[in-house]
């Protein structure tokens, strides 16, 4: 079996000339590459860093300083293997870091020319991921996603961590959110919806939310605003929300770009969020996040910055739904019951909201 690689034992002995990393998505992963990014230009400010990443978190990211981008567009199918291979013709990579466990972010990695391919360790690298490199990470149980990240910086011999994200935000999109967000009170963010592609479960009900909008607005004299993208699940929720609300809120579903996003979540106080991108987006821009999570786990998935803010129902609704506490389960099981995050009250957040504001660490 081919060896582990950590800091003592790197992958390599030398500061690589040209690496690459392959990370597509999703949009709160994507945010979680970018201390480690941070990390290797500090530690090798000559090496130049290449990032193969979606369309999408393009958007996000694409203007890091001191890294060079390829987009891949998956919504062009098969095509976008060979998109891939005519963007890299001619170049040589010392070392890909294939930072996706997808089938097809394993593919696309062997169009890159690297002469080293760095992938997860055996029990982590789903999809067979392991017959697509040669080098592996060291095996590291029940880390947080971004920790688990962190293992290729290490593998390559970067000791020092850089918790760091400077995710550039345009004078535009500031401009934007300072014309809908009043500068004369404090905001709270509320983001309500995660992912909606699959069934996931991880959504509070739109009259919890409302309650604990009003209590921010009565009791902390903040103003309200509601982000999220455009699909006609999180729209409802906006609409709903208002609905519920008997003090007026700022609905900006489905009306930000993910620059004007960012500018919103760095305004704001502090956001209210289920498991999503955006929750992590917030965290990247050092706004405190009062995570809601019951059906996945926090210590794996919630915000890095923030787990301290998060309402924690994930060992409850273990026992529950399996009669085992977390520690007896895979990491990252989830409990996909449709009322699972019925388990979050809404006074454990407004109380949560109390401490955040009292502890002075909100901002905006």
């Amino acid at each position: 079996m081919p060896p582990e690689y950590t800091v003592e034992h790197p992958l390599l002995k030398t500061p690589p000339r040209d690496l690459c990393l392959l990370r597509l998505s999703a949009l709160g992963d994507c945010t979680h590459v970018v201390p480690i990014v941070r990390s290797l230009q500090a530690a090798w400010p000559q090496t130049r860093i290449t990032w193969i990443i979606g369309k999408l978190e393009y958007q996000l990211l694409g203007d890091l300083p001191g890294v060079e981008f390829v987009v891949v567009d998956k919504s062009r199918g098969h095509r976008a293997y060979g998109d891939l291979r005519r963007a890299l013709r001619g170049r040589h990579f010392d070392v890909l870091l294939q930072m996706q466990v997808s089938l097809r972010a394993s593919l696309l990695g062997l169009r890159v020319p690297a002469r080293r391919r760095l992938g997860f360790d055996r029990k982590r690298a789903r999809d067979v991921q392991w017959l697509f490199t040669r080098h592996r990470i060291a095996h590291r149980p029940r880390e947080h996603v971004l920790d688990g990240f962190f293992g290729f910086a290490e593998a390559l011999g970067v000791r020092e961590r850089i918790l760091r994200w400077d995710i550039p935000v345009p004078e535009t999109a500031r401009a934007w959110a300072d014309r809908h967000l009043a500068p004369d009170r404090p905001w709270l963010a509320i983001n309500p919806c995660s992912s909606t592609r699959f069934r996931n479960f991880r959504n509070w009900a739109p009259e919890r939310y409302a309650a604990v909008a009003d209590h921010a607005a009565e009791h902390h004299d903040m103003g309200v605003v509601l982000t999220g993208g455009p699909t006609a699940l999180e729209h409802d929720y906006g609409e709903a929300i208002a609905h519920h609300c008997r003090n007026p809120v700022t609905n900006l579903i489905g009306r930000t770009d993910l620059k004007q996003l960012l500018a919103v979540l760095a305004r704001a106080s502090a956001l209210v969020s289920p498991d999503s991108g955006p929750a992590h987006m917030g965290n990247a821009m050092g706004t405190p996040v009062i995570g809601l999570y019951a059906g996945s786990n926090p210590d794996r998935t919630g915000p890095y910055c923030s787990r301290k803010w998060v309402i924690n129902k994930y060992p409850e609704a273990c026992q529950a739904a399996f009669g085992k506490p977390p520690e007896a389960l895979r990491w990252g099981q989830r409990v996909r019951d449709p009322a699972v995050m019925d388990r979050i009250l809404i006074t454990e957040v407004t109380d949560m909201l109390d401490t955040l504001i009292q502890s002075g660490q909100g901002h905006g």
